[in-house]
């Protein structure tokens, strides 16, 4: 790893708490190109800027996709992959809906694998954990092609270490309501693609401005759906509440490992459309929380609507969510059984 961007590590090789998520990056890269019809042979490069030509289809069309998901060590040294196979296959939906061209999942998943073992002694000690970004672009050359897909592509994988994303803070956070407007395109919220987090970016800084909120829950027409970043959960002592899947938004592999885990802990799953004033109903009773890879369950301690501020509990990270979270990372860590066999 560079010096420069390696962050302080203890005997644990535990990533600094003052690095941000994702900020540090591992020497090494793998890269395969995308011309002529067929995918070249994936490549283990140092991670170094890309080349691209000034017209290429991403930088004007937006072509482009990913995913994240991470890689642990085992007590025994072994490392492991944490659901590969479903992040191939989201990573596939979306290259599908950018009309993408993508490497099949067996070359995928050995592309993958072959980048996680060249960068393995980067690897820290639970909770930490080496983040993942297989990234797929399209790179031709031709700003006449707004209506047809790209014919060259470039898959990459950058790999980032990475501490505990909580750093031992119980508080909750600060979630602005948007009642009225979409996070992305209606029936493309499922694709991982970066234009949709750019719709939603201008909610999230208006809502940090206005109420120094964290993130912003898309509720349009009072519609319960997901956060800018990340899928969204009511919960308390014996049930959890979620939206269905459907097209407006991100199919998470942590929203799934939750459901999963809450299940075969007893607790009742309820996938159903709710509205915003369920939510508040629900708040003064029990819990709520997002999903994603980089926090896997995050507690929210309260929500602003109008400018109306309205408190989850005492605003710390509730129990069942903190239950669910510790559970989730006792399978990734190998410290508990791994029964739904994730990882891999």
């Amino acid at each position: 790893m560079n010096k420069k961007q390696r962050p302080d590590m203890s005997n644990s090789a535990t990533p600094s708490k003052k690095a941000a998520f994702g900020s540090v990056f591992s020497d090494k890269m793998i890269v395969a190109e995308y011309k002529d019809g067929q995918w070249s042979p994936g490549k283990i490069t140092d991670v170094a800027p890309l080349q691209l030509h000034p017209a290429a289809h991403v930088l004007h069309y937006a072509s482009t996709c990913f995913e994240g998901m991470k890689a642990f060590k085992m007590a025994n040294g072994e490392v492991k992959i944490f659901r590969l196979d479903r992040h191939i296959a989201r990573m596939a939906q979306s290259a599908s809906l950018l009309h993408l061209p993508i490497p099949s999942p067996q070359e995928l998943e050995s592309m993958i694998r072959e980048v996680v073992e060249t960068n393995k002694a980067d690897i820290p000690e639970p909770p930490g954990a080496l983040y993942l970004r297989p990234t797929l672009i399209g790179t031709e050359a031709n700003i006449g092609a707004a209506g047809a897909p790209s014919g060259e592509a470039l898959f990459y994988v950058l790999v980032s270490p990475v501490g505990d994303y909580f750093s031992g803070s119980t508080k909750g956070l600060t979630i602005a309501i948007e009642d009225q407007e979409m996070r992305s395109t209606p029936g493309f919220g499922k694709a991982k693609t970066g234009g949709n987090y750019a719709s939603a970016l201008r909610h999230v800084m208006r809502a940090k401005k206005e109420n120094q909120a964290d993130q912003v829950l898309f509720c349009p027409g009072g519609d319960v759906q997901e956060t800018g970043a990340a899928n969204f959960f009511l919960i308390d002592d014996n049930r959890i509440m979620t939206k269905p899947l459907d097209a407006s938004f991100l199919h998470g592999v942590t929203r799934d490992s939750i459901i999963n885990l809450a299940r075969s802990m007893g607790y009742e799953i309820i996938e159903k459309d709710f509205t915003v004033d369920e939510l508040l109903e629900w708040i003064q009773h029990g819990e709520a929380a997002l999903s994603g890879t980089a926090a896997m369950l995050s507690g929210v301690g309260q929500f602003i609507l109008h400018g109306e501020t309205h408190p989850v509990g005492n605003g710390e990270v509730g129990p069942n969510t903190q239950k669910l979270r510790e559970a989730l990372l006792a399978i990734q860590s190998g410290k508990a059984e791994d029964q739904f066999a994730w990882l891999k």
